[in-house]
């Protein structure tokens, strides 16, 4: 890994140079050199630091994880475009100080720098919260945001989430106008190298302006969409976990295009687990799918942790919360919010606020505890 220095860390301190890439290019980047990109769903900042502190490609941003932690509620099209594109602006910013504040460590406890990469954000569009000026208005938001990519859908409005019954889609020419938008907003503000991904529901649409129905009208849809020249990444949302509609639906997409990449919802919404043959991510990878994604994966991930910690809180009171911190804090553990002074840079912000003369945020401010009595 290459460092550099930056006027952000005091001399001495340095991050990955890859700070200074574009989140697009780098992408795109990503996308050319492995067999495919990975990228946890996530809701929020905090779930997006501990997706980069371990190492991902990427992050996906999910509109049904952001539904749920930003208004307690699912996925039919109940934020604005102004929302999502906040809450994606708020986590590209959180991933870039993360960075910082991991490249400073604690020197006064002796815990070393951590150099980390800043992966790419990919984030849910929906259908454009509107008309195609709407989907001008929020390529510009998630551009100016730092957001390397988003996916379109062809939903009529108001949308659902894909495995939700009562889905409708709206004309193909349309939704083609809605791509040339995207990539037009994006070329205009110098990215051209920002990455559209083009969604279709048609494999279990109930209304479309077409005769066909199911897994042909999917596959005749994503035909015309990459006619357009717009999409990087083809994107099908599928029903269940069977891997046939899968292979049919890439197959077919290459026999035209035989370069044609995909992105792939490893849904939280299927019980994998029940799979007599789930496809792998291996697999996957061999059919071109580029970009792979769980949705929902830090919203299942938490729902449980503090589920778990909430019923030992009930039953057990404070010895509840004592099994946490064993937990967190046993040998071998990899478990950065442990310490959530560290996690959240109050290091940094002392050592950084001492270089820059702010007395009250400055290391010397010690009250020298000790360290096996607090975090």
């Amino acid at each position: 890994m290459d460092l550099i220095s930056t006027p952000l860390l005091p001399e001495g301190y340095k991050v990955a140079a890859s700070r200074n890439e574009d989140p697009s290019r780098r992408l795109r980047r990503l996308l050319a050199a492995k067999p495919y990109v990975f990228g946890p769903g996530v809701y929020d900042p905090m779930g997006a630091e501990l997706v980069m502190y371990h190492g991902f490609d990427s992050v996906y941003f999910s509109g049904y994880s952001f539904a749920m932690g930003h208004l307690g509620t699912t996925d039919m099209d109940l934020y604005s475009s102004v929302e999502i594109a906040d809450g994606a602006r708020r986590t590209v910013s959180a991933l870039r100080k993360f960075q910082l504040t991991m490249a400073m460590g604690d020197p006064e406890k002796g815990v070393a720098p951590a150099h980390l990469e800043i992966p790419p954000v990919v984030v849910d569009m929906d259908a454009g919260y509107g008309n195609l000026f709407n989907v001008q208005r929020t390529v510009e938001l998630y551009v100016r945001a730092g957001v390397a990519a988003a996916h379109l859908e062809d939903q009529v409005m108001p949308k659902r989430c894909g495995h939700i019954a009562g889905k409708a889609l709206i004309p193909a020419d349309e939704f083609v106008g809605k791509l040339k938008m995207m990539r037009g907003a994006a070329d205009d503000l110098g990215h051209s190298d920002f990455v559209i991904i083009a969604r279709t529901d048609a494999v279990s649409a109930t209304e479309a302006p077409e005769p066909k129905r199911g897994i042909e009208l999917a596959i005749e849809r994503g035909l015309r969409y990459l006619d357009s020249g717009v999409p990087d990444l083809l994107w099908c949302e599928f029903p269940t976990a069977e891997r046939g509609p899968t292979e049919q639906f890439c197959g077919e997409i290459r026999r035209r295009f035989p370069q044609a990449r995909f992105a792939f919802n490893y849904s939280s919404s299927f019980k994998w687990f029940n799979e007599p043959n789930p496809i792998t991510w291996v697999e996957l990878g061999e059919l071109g799918v580029g970009f792979i994604f769980v949705t929902l994966a830090l919203q299942h991930a938490a729902g449980y942790g503090m589920s778990v910690a909430l019923q030992d809180l009930k039953a057990q009171q404070e010895e509840g919360y004592m099994a946490l911190q064993r937990k967190e804090w046993a040998p071998g553990a990899d478990i950065p919010t442990k310490s959530h002074h560290l996690f959240s840079g109050v290091p940094y912000h002392q050592h950084v606020g001492h270089e820059y003369g702010a007395s009250r945020l400055s290391e010397e401010l010690d009250e020298h505890l000790a360290a096996s009595k607090v975090v």
